[in-house]
């Protein structure tokens, strides 16, 4: 019977604790975005799941990197400044619940490891949907990895243009009178702060990460263009992030700017990173 997107998602957030579990048995460590590749190539995507949203991410990845959330509130996960970490629980689940329906279960209700369940001595077993299709999944993973990278290629495309613009006319309207750029930009009512909450934050100096009352996480206004902006020198890595007003969670924007919505994902080379929000549109370019 065919499987919905809902029921996928767990069996691929199965798959996430498998593959973390697999790289303590190996010594072998794997950033997020590979792991949730593997996850993709372990339950591909259906047609409905292989959709490019907007942002050029396909459906079931946004899903799946949305749905990690639930790994980290059981505490089997552990989102890092150095990136995921699985904790001995999350290994002892892979034990508890081998297969995906009693996986899903376990985590849909809350239910805790069962006191005395070892940590895993050999690599979890692959999930159903995989081995059904051997052939299959010999032949998904560099085309899951190829959908990973595109969709990150997509985004940097399309953020670039966008922030090249708004420097541009930051720039053109600095040099220009200071009345003729009062009355070319329209002012509106601003929260009192705006936050950049995610899992980078102690990267920014903060006490901890998805903290939105911290000074560090704070972007600044420029007046200028009524856009919110945060600069920082960050390290390579894919990271998960929210635009939180007020110092608090009471208002959060996420991917597309949807309110209370999926985290935005970026995959950075590196170095110095650039974020702006602007509050009139809810839009978010990075740079």
């Amino acid at each position: 019977m065919r499987k919905t997107a809902a029921e996928n998602t767990n069996i691929r957030l199965k798959a996430v604790l498998d593959v973390l579990a697999e790289g303590v048995l190996s010594g072998d460590s794997q950033n997020a975005g590979a792991v949730l590749a593997e996850a993709l190539v372990r339950v591909p995507l259906n047609a409905y799941e292989a959709e490019l949203l907007s942002g050029g991410i396909p459906r079931g990845h946004k899903s799946l990197t949305t749905a990690t959330s639930k790994l980290v509130k059981a505490g089997w996960l552990v989102k890092g400044r150095s990136g995921w970490t699985i904790t001995e629980d999350g290994q002892r689940a892979t034990v508890a619940f081998p297969d995906a329906a009693s996986f899903s279960a376990a985590l849909d209700a809350g239910t805790p490891v069962p006191v005395g369940t070892p940590l895993p001595v050999a690599a979890p077993a692959k999930p159903a949907a995989a081995e059904a299709a051997p052939a299959e999944a010999e032949k998904a993973p560099s085309k899951a990895a190829k959908v990973v990278d595109k969709a990150a290629k997509l985004i940097e495309d399309a953020v670039a243009p966008v922030a090249k613009a708004v420097r541009k006319k930051a720039e053109a309207d600095a040099e220009a009178q200071a009345p003729a750029v009062e009355n070319s930009t329209e002012t509106i009512e601003q929260p009192a702060a705006v936050a950049v909450a995610g899992d980078f934050n102690t990267l920014l100096g903060a006490p901890e990460n998805w903290a939105p009352q911290y000074d560090e996480a704070q972007m600044k206004l420029d007046e200028l263009d009524q856009l919110w902006k945060i600069s920082a020198e960050i390290p390579a890595g894919y990271y998960n992030f929210k635009i939180a007003l007020n110092r608090s969670w009471d208002e959060n924007y996420g991917a597309f700017g949807a309110f209370d919505g999926a985290n935005h994902e970026l995959h950075h080379s590196g170095g110095q990173l650039t974020i702006r929000y602007n509050h009139r549109t809810r839009d978010i370019t990075v740079n």
